[in-house]
């Protein structure tokens, strides 16, 4: 994608709409919603025409009240909230909402299969606007693809998972969503519309509708993807070395202006310290005489621990380290950047920040980052996390977290609890953390979209860092009094977490937020996925789940498996790698590091378990004499195996595994097998 044609993409969604920002609203469209989607800008000022946002959510209904028991229930699945026939059809209502309003974001998934059919009823017709034939929205004839409908990751058009539509659907007077089951599965949903004040003119949303505006929509799908330079008619620029302690700034030009990008990297003294350092180096705007950014540098970002390439609308991360935003930052008399290092080591900072006029009005707001940090949380009993609580009137816009886990264990079936102007119950309920930030059926990988990524996860239990980040564009909340954001703390067992969340919000003069600085929290040292996996491993193992697999046979499951039911501490490290073979013949190569060139006696430590079968060996293409019999009448530790001394090739070992039969006591599938660690040491 070259720059000039992402100028033009720009300037034509700009031209969208034929009215400036700061006119009288038009009517609410679908084209004017695109439009919105399409501009940085559009959030930094207070919503016209006025909207709620809210939440329809499959919650666990006992979810009420903090005082009252089932406040941490989990059954956030199937639940409804009625059923109704209609046209002889038994259907679950899923949400229902008076207009004028629009759907801005569907999320869904689900387990098992996936049949029956949803439909979207609009301004009370009797037949439905849309029907997707599945619990699928990328089922129907919606013909769209990514980013307004994306399959969540480990997605199947027939079996697992789910998808988020970012599509906006407007709506004058009702809608009304319904799920028909002809199948079985647990059924999750979120879904996020505005409530626009009364007497706001929308067009109803039609399929003919969205035919017209066709063209619109696979610009501003490509936008999305590859986010246009947000240009600013004055560039200014900080290259320099901030020694410990000190800090570096930049002043903006006098009068009306607005921040519309702004770049960063850093080059810390020591590249083994890069982690600490970002977290170390404070980015803190003023605007208009007060400070309304406090953040570490990697956080404000989105990267969170460390640099985590990031592919999102409103912010990069390249695996370089530059680091770009898109937030616009509006101020009516000045503006300031300052950059401070309170670690403590001298560090290179390069900047630049691209600076135009704004033409402050009533609805101009500013632009708010905050930064709140925790450690050792422990998620047993359940508790609520507060990510921020403001007191005044804005929108808010997104968040970033950080999370370290020294447990490999799940830590997310925490819903978020998100507080409009005092409200009780929260209007927004969630479903999991993963849902929150975008995808389902957790733990996952990396995944990157424009407004929901995960960007780091160290290892696949979700040991270690895990970074997840969500911004919001049509689905940014209003509030006019307050906004509380809580999020539960449930993990599969117990853990003890450190959570970091950084907040964005814009908002009027005279709001304030719970976050002050924390210094002492952001030049904390920084555990390591390493740290984690040294509690509970035996002296000098390497850990099978965490070698490279090479090569497998076609289509058998290979993933790390959590012991602690057979008594994990009897494994190193608690876990093994599962290889569900099924026949004789079956077979994983896993690639072993080696320390040195030299000749290392190699040992193995496998599982035992009534289905598991044979094993044969073979390390660097050479057969090993040694076989290993993983029958056992209950599942536990086998005894070490020596498979003999080998020289490595290319600073590695190849050991294959093969399924050579199975033991005439084995029951069940007779050919699993259970790889524990390995051992290297000297002949």
């Amino acid at each position: 994608m070259t720059p000039s044609s992402s100028v033009v993409r720009l300037i034509l969604f700009s031209l969208i709409v034929s009215l400036s920002a700061t006119a009288a609203p038009q009517e609410v469209s679908l084209g004017s919603l695109l439009a919105e989607m399409g501009r940085y800008d559009s959030i930094a000022r207070w919503p016209s025409p006025e909207f709620k946002c809210l939440q329809a959510s499959s919650h666990d209904r006992a979810t009420v009240a903090p005082d009252r028991p089932g406040w941490f229930a989990n059954d956030d699945h199937t639940r409804f909230i009625r059923t109704e026939e209609i046209q002889g059809r038994e259907e679950k209502v899923m949400m229902e909402a008076e207009g004028p309003g629009c759907i801005v974001r569907f999320w869904l998934t689900t387990i098992k299969n996936k049949k029956g059919t949803l439909r979207i009823y609009l301004d009370g017709g009797a037949n439905p606007t849309l029907t997707f034939p599945a619990y699928d929205l990328l089922a129907g004839d919606l013909k769209l693809a990514e980013p307004l409908a994306q399959p969540h990751p480990g997605y199947s058009p027939t079996e697992n998972g789910g998808n988020t539509l970012m599509l906006p659907i407007p709506y004058a007077k009702h809608c009304k969503v319904t799920w028909e089951e002809a199948g079985e599965g647990p059924r999750y949903y979120q879904i996020n519309y505005r409530s626009y004040s009364p007497g706001t003119v929308v067009e109803t949303f039609t399929t003919n509708a969205l035919d017209s505006v066709r063209k619109e929509v696979s610009e501003i799908s490509k936008s999305l993807l590859n986010p246009p330079p947000a240009a600013g008619s004055r560039r200014l620029s900080l290259e320099q070395v901030i020694p410990a302690g000190k800090s570096a700034g930049l002043e903006f030009p006098v009068g009306q202006g607005a921040v519309r990008e702004f770049e960063f990297r850093l080059t810390p003294k020591d590249p083994t310290k890069m982690d600490a350092a970002l977290r170390s180096t404070i980015v803190r705007f003023q605007f208009d005489g007060h400070e309304t950014v406090w953040c570490p540098a990697s956080d404000f970002f989105g990267s969170g621990v460390g640099v985590n390439p990031l592919a999102s609308w409103y912010r990069n991360v390249s695996a370089d380290g530059t680091m770009t935003c898109r937030w616009t930052m509006p101020y009516e008399k000045s503006g300031s950047l300052v950059l401070e290092n309170i670690g403590s080591d001298d560090v290179k900072v390069s900047t630049r920040l691209n600076v135009s006029p704004w033409e402050w009005d009533d609805r101009s707001m500013h632009f708010h980052t905050a930064w709140h940090s925790e450690s050792g949380l422990s998620t047993n009993p359940p508790r609520d996390w507060n990510y921020v609580n403001l007191t005044g009137r804005g929108v808010y816009v997104g968040d970033t977290l950080s999370l370290y886990n020294p447990v490999a264990t799940w830590y997310g079936e925490g819903d978020e609890k998100i507080r409009v102007d005092g409200e009780s119950p929260p209007s927004h309920l969630g479903t999991g953390t993963e849902d929150y930030y975008g995808y389902s059926f957790a733990p996952r990988g990396i995944m990157q979209t424009p407004f929901c990524n995960q960007i780091r996860v160290d290892q696949q239990m979700t040991q270690g860092y895990n970074i997840l980040t969500r911004t919001r564009n049509l689905d940014g909340i209003p509030f006019k009094k307050s906004l509380g954001f809580d999020i539960e703390l449930i993990s599969w067992k117990p853990t003890r977490l450190n959570y970091s969340a950084a907040t964005h919000w814009y908002a009027f003069a005279g709001t304030v937020s719970n976050r002050e600085p924390q210094p002492a929290e952001a030049t904390r040292p920084l555990p390591t996925l390493a740290d984690a996996q040294a509690a509970g491993r035996l002296p000098g193992a390497i850990e099978c789940e965490g070698l490279e697999v090479v090569a497998t046979s076609p289509n058998i499951p290979v993933q790390p498996q959590d012991m602690d039911p057979f008594g994990g501490e009897r494994w190193s490290g608690g876990h093994h790698l599962l290889v569900k073979a099924n026949a004789v013949g079956n077979f994983l190569e896993i690639r072993i590091p080696a320390p040195d060139g030299l000749p290392r006696k190699i040992t193995l430590r496998a599982t035992q378990a009534p289905d598991f079968g044979i094993l044969a060996f073979k390390v660097n293409g050479r057969s090993v004499e040694a076989k290993f019999d993983g029958y056992a009448p209950d599942v536990r530790p086998g005894k070490e195996l020596e498979l003999g001394t080998f020289t490595p090739r290319d600073g590695h070992y190849e050991l294959r595994i093969g399924v050579d039969g199975a033991n005439p006591a084995a029951t069940g599938s007779r050919f699993y097998l259970g790889l524990d660690c390995v051992f290297l040491t000297k002949p």
